[in-house]
């Protein structure tokens, strides 16, 4: 039986994966460097920690990986965090794994100042068990820290007992380094190759209600 569903945010429960994208290119161009944008967006679901290394110089990372992640945070705040929307049904969905007694869990790469906010856009604050974030671990996924914060949070239930719904292939790494099963979201705009690790794909938040209870038991 779930007793859990580890959900990842951005590009699952909310538009936000393009705006991400845009606003660290906007970023490098600040700190003198050119990227093309698919290779940016292609990283995107990591956390700076992770995305900033694997995108720079290692010389300029070292140096600069702090300012460049506090300029980031701050442009991403004022220009872009007000232009996210959620994908439709997500309150729904809740809605339903919350009457059924299933725990939801927001377990992001994200800050936790932007799952707070994001919990707002979706309309959910009441529906949520927990959340964890960035704030909360040493590093973000694809290692698996978010996933075993969240994890820990819903003790006693154990890996098999949860699953991780999530749009990225950082997602999937993350929970299969904890033995939890991912079920991969499209809406995140990753192709679906990228996804093959998961359980099952489905379109987003309203598929998943449409589908509902089936893709608790793949």
């Amino acid at each position: 039986m779930i007793g859990a569903i580890l959900f990842d945010v951005d590009g699952t429960l909310i538009d936000s994966n393009d705006l991400h994208a845009v606003a660290w290119d906007e970023t490098f161009r600040h700190f003198g460097v050119e990227l093309p944008l698919e290779t940016i967006r292609g990283q995107i679901g990591k956390g700076g920690d992770n995305l900033i290394p694997a995108l720079l110089p290692p010389e300029l990372a070292a140096a600069k990986q702090q300012e460049i992640e506090d300029y980031r945070s701050e442009l991403f705040k004022t220009c872009y965090l007000p232009r996210v929307t959620p994908f439709p049904f997500v309150r729904e969905l809740f809605e339903r794994l919350y009457a059924d007694g299933i725990k939801i869990v927001l377990a992001s790469s994200a800050k936790g100042a932007e799952i707070d906010y994001h919990l707002n856009v979706i309309g959910a604050p009441d529906l949520v068990f927990a959340t964890t974030s960035a704030d909360d671990v040493e590093h973000s996924k694809p290692c698996p820290d978010i996933f075993a914060a969240a994890l820990a949070k819903v003790a006693p239930l154990t890996a098999a007992e949860v699953l991780v719904v999530g749009d990225t292939p950082y997602d999937i790494a993350a929970a299969a380094k904890l033995d939890i099963r991912a079920i991969g979201i499209r809406a995140g705009g990753f192709p679906e190759e990228e996804l093959s690790d998961a359980v099952a794909v489905y379109d987003g938040p309203e598929e998943l209600l449409r589908r509902y209870p089936d893709w608790l038991h793949v």
